[in-house]
């Protein structure tokens, strides 16, 4: 039978289906002899593709057979633990060869944990820390020791007078150097001291290398008179001379001492120019969170004497902490102020930090209060911490403070919550730092009006909600131009007030007149003077005739700004529960006044209109607007009666705590409201723009004395303002309730029933932010894909310029780069948005607006970033890599470039867990 030509197949007959193959076989081998090199490595491809698991395995053993792998490098197949442990029993000089096999051993052979074990045992401890990405440094230390080294050849024994007079002359030279060290630290000291007197207004007490080179050997030389007979004395050998040995080594130890002091100054590192201020009292440090409204009201209310730092809420414990050290400049506050978003059980200090009962103890936030206790006072000298939060209004506040004063040994104060709204409390009592609920300061404000103004803090406390919404469109608009003229502004100002009104570089040249203007200066700047240049020039004759203390006098001369809002101290203990009820009580009949309002000036008027037949308002509008409302009146009316029977007959013994569980039972309204909350605003704007008879209606209605000076919109929201002074004061009634008390377990209850829904706000908040924010970016960006989907929110904005090498196959340190354009990047949850922008300057005028169009979007999950080497085409650069391209971005700081990418990478890992 023949089948050399037939493409049939026989599968039931084995034996046709064995000459089949074989016919076939020899057939492919014919052919595959007379194809190419090239051909044939096509063949055996596209076979090793078409195959499968088993028959892969099979061709794989096959080779191992046929070409069997003699020389393997171990380091490209084990872990590398594996390749440090089987380097770990090498010797130094074999580690050494081994790095020269090529740069994969290198990195291996040259690692730290295998020679800072070595050196250790051989007692070299490296001299500093080395930095984050320093390579080799334990290695290059063991060479270095190694090469010193000296070699001890043998030589005949001595006799034992001489031995003994070696040992001694040793001594003796131990005993010199130990001297010269100490000398050297007591001048030093000495000289700081005395440089902090005597320098002129306005200038740095930082001495060169040389000055201190030189004030060191001016020390030693005069001193050496005085040690070299104190040495004499001590030695017992009479026929040594002491006095030859000791001028020797005093001279050898100046020149080591004059060489090594390069190591031992610290340089500061080259910064741009930047004003410091030294007080020559202790100051107080104010950390003010840029996430509080309103901040910049607070920041012009900020006393003299007082560090501020204005912080970025998005930033980390690090960065703050860096930035605190560059503003109080090595110098020790007094107390510290603390000014963030927080409640009556924890703080958010940061974004992604958040001061808790439970998070104080980690070991991020005990290393950063730890360093900030370094710049701090002790306890008796008056060092403390300040929190403009009531923490001290409940229990778990409470432990906070206590836990973070037995970390830091230092006073921790917080307001205790005493009265209702957002800030007010601030303005309220204190406690006074020895984390006990019953006591507090003896004036309302405590300690925060050390920190700020008087008028200034109370103002800010009553209107920061007001002022933030006009502030929110400023710094949109302005906040970038505000910025540099802000720069630019003060700096011409003070060198205009220093070189030309002042005459500085003449008034430099007399040191006392110098000191002393500076001095009279700090103390105008510290104290209210109704007549600054009468107090001025009686502080400069007084200082020049009398030599007397400043402080004292200055004090005693200038009445005190807090003399007038001292407490009667009571003859008897004070009811903490009471003061709270009576409170409670009050901010409880201005709620339902306000609440009053809304229907009396807003629902009353446009429901008698409807009736009359002149209508503003439709009767599905009014229900959307005012329906919860009615409820919401009559529900807290009935509490306000109730609270006021409990008030009446108030004693030790009186309950309010099932008043308040039974207000919370019935908040099933505050549900309904909160969610057709959104709704209400939403018809009252689509009202406002499309009925001119609503809008004239609400431009007679709001802000009058019937409306509590507030518009329809801000009354609408006391609801949610109401839920977190519900908290507030429950909490604290419950820290001042014993628990024995029979009203202890019923405050408990309603306070829980409050915290949900408290929490079910700050929700419903957050969703309408993000809601709002990717609407706004969506308009921004001309050509932007549709970007409300699912659950994704914009982390951070960050402008950038996009640059560009013209030959990628170059290294990259070697690459030329030129900038291409300016982009900005829009980070989501989920993705990263890539957009050019482009500035365009209005004519006759400063101002400009900046255009986005949309480049390129990256999933997260697909991304990468990497930090660039500092180059001179640009700095402060990084790559960020996708599927399909890499762009290599570079912003104008390296805090901007840290900060993005600080806030990318954790996005990249949650999505990609």
């Amino acid at each position: 039978m023949d089948t050399c030509f037939s493409a049939w197949t026989p599968l039931s007959h084995k034996q046709s289906n064995q000459q089949l193959f074989a016919e076939r076989m020899s057939l492919v081998m014919h052919w595959f002899d007379m194809w190419t090199d090239s051909q044939r490595k096509h063949l055996l491809h596209s076979l090793l593709s078409c195959s499968n698991r088993s028959q892969i395995k099979f061709c794989r053993d096959f080779l191992m057979e046929t070409l069997p792998v003699t020389h393997l490098n171990f380091t490209s197949v084990l872990p590398r633990f594996l390749s440090l442990h089987v380097m770990s029993f090498l010797s130094p000089r074999d580690l050494c060869a081994a790095a020269q096999v090529n740069w994969h051993w290198r990195v291996l052979a040259e690692q730290d944990c295998l020679w800072a074990r070595r050196c250790v045992r051989l007692g070299w401890f490296l001299p500093y820390t080395p930095a984050e990405k320093e390579f080799g440094a334990w290695k290059k230390h063991y060479a270095r020791c190694f090469s010193t080294l000296e070699s001890v050849s043998p030589r005949e024994v001595r006799p034992e007078k001489q031995q003994h007079l070696d040992k001694m002359e040793e001594e003796k030279e131990k005993r010199m150097e130990l001297m010269y060290r100490r000398m050297i630290q007591e001048k030093l000291q000495e000289d700081k001291r005395t440089s902090l007197r005597t320098r002129r207004p306005w200038g740095s007490s930082i001495r060169s290398v040389e000055d201190v080179t030189r004030l060191v050997q001016t020390g030693l030389s005069s001193s050496v008179a005085t040690l070299t007979p104190t040495l004499s004395s001590t030695s017992t050998n009479p026929n040594l001379d002491v006095n030859e040995t000791g001028m020797s080594v005093q001279a050898s130890s100046i020149h080591k001492v004059s060489e090594s002091l390069s190591s031992l100054i610290v340089r500061p590192a080259p910064e741009p120019a930047t004003r410091t201020i030294f007080y020559s009292h202790p100051v107080l440090l104010l950390l003010v969170s840029n996430m509080i409204p309103a901040y910049e009201m607070v920041l012009s209310g900020v006393k003299s004497g007082v560090i501020v730092v204005l912080y970025d809420h998005r930033g980390s414990l690090s960065a703050l902490l860096a930035q605190v050290k560059r503003a109080i400049c090595g110098q020790r506050a007094q107390r510290l102020g603390l000014l963030a978003p927080g409640g009556t059980e924890e703080m958010q200090i940061l974004h992604n930090s958040i001061l808790s009962e439970e998070s104080v103890v980690t070991q991020s936030h005990r290393r950063f209060w730890l360093q900030i206790l370094g710049h701090m006072l002790p306890p008796g000298d008056g060092g403390g911490i300040d929190f403009f939060c009531p923490l001290a209004a409940s229990a778990t506040g409470l432990s906070l403070l206590q836990t973070l004063s037995t970390l830091t040994s230092l006073k921790v104060c917080a307001p205790m919550g005493l009265a209702s709204g957002s800030f007010q409390n601030i303005l309220g009592e204190w406690s006074d730092g020895s984390v006990c609920a019953g006591l507090s300061h003896d004036q309302p404000g405590g300690p925060a009006l050390e920190y700020l103004c008087e008028s200034v803090l109370q103002g800010w406390c009553y209107q920061a909600h007001w002022m933030e919404d006009a502030l929110l469109e400023m710094r949109r608009i302005l906040g970038t131009r505000l910025q540099c003229v802000s720069h630019e502004a003060r700096g011409r100002a003070l060198g205009h007030f220093l070189w030309r009104e002042m005459s500085l570089e003449d008034l430099s040249e007399s040191e006392d007149f110098s000191l002393a203007l500076t001095e009279g200066l700090a103390a105008l700047r510290e104290y209210t003077v109704v007549k600054p240049v009468e107090f001025l020039a009686d502080f400069l004759s007084r200082w020049k005739n009398d030599g007397l203390d400043r402080s004292k006098n200055v004090e005693a001369s200038v009445p005190s700004p807090l003399s007038s809002i001292r407490h009667a101290e009571s003859e008897h203990p004070l009811d903490w529960r009471g003061v709270i009820c009576r409170e409670l009580h009050h901010s409880e009949c201005v709620y339902v006044s306000r609440l009053n309002s809304i229907l009396k000036e807003y629902r009353d008027p446009l429901r008698a209109a409807l009736d009359s037949h002149r209508t503003i308002l439709s009767t599905t509008d009014i229900l959307i607007i005012f329906s919860p409302v009615t409820q919401m009146l009559q529900l807290h009316r009935t509490f306000v009666q109730e609270l006021e029977l409990r008030l009446l007959q108030w004693g030790a013994g009186q309950c309010v705590g099932d008043v308040c569980v039974k207000l919370c039972s019935q908040l099933k309204v505050y549900t309904n409201y909160f969610n057709n909350y959104t709704t209400a605003l939403s018809t009252i704007d689509q009202c406002t723009e499309l009925k001119p008879l609503f809008r004239a209606f609400l431009k007679k209605t709001d802000r009058t004395l019937a409306t509590h000076m507030m518009s329809l919109q801000e009354l609408l929201l006391c609801p949610a303002w109401r839920i977190y002074e519900y908290v507030t004061l429950l909490q604290c009634l419950s820290l001042h309730t014993h628990h024995t008390h029979p009203d202890h377990m019923h405050l408990n209850s309603a306070l829980t029933t409050l915290r949900q829904y408290k929490e079910f706000i700050h929700k419903l908040k957050q969703n309408s932010e993000r809601v709002a924010l990717i609407e706004e970016t969506q308009q921004l960006i001309q050509g932007c894909p549709h970007l409300d989907e699912g659950s994704r929110q914009l982390l951070i904005t960050q402008d950038a310029a996009l640059f560009q090498s013209p030959d990628d196959n170059l290294p990259e340190s070697l690459r030329e780069y030129e900038q291409t354009s300016d982009i900005s990047l829009f980070l989501f949850n989920d993705a990263l948005l890539l957009t050019q922008r482009q500035v365009r300057h209005s004519p006759f005028t400063l101002s400009h607006q900046s255009t986005y169009t949309f480049l390129a979007s990256v999933a997260l999950s697909s991304l990468s970033a990497r930090k660039v080497a500092y180059s001179r085409y640009m700095s402060h650069a990084f790559v960020l890599e996708g599927p399909r391209r890499s762009w290599t971005c570079a912003t104008e700081t390296a805090h901007q470039r840290d900060h993005f990418l600080a806030v990318l990478e954790p996005a990249i890992k949650s999505v990609l867990s």
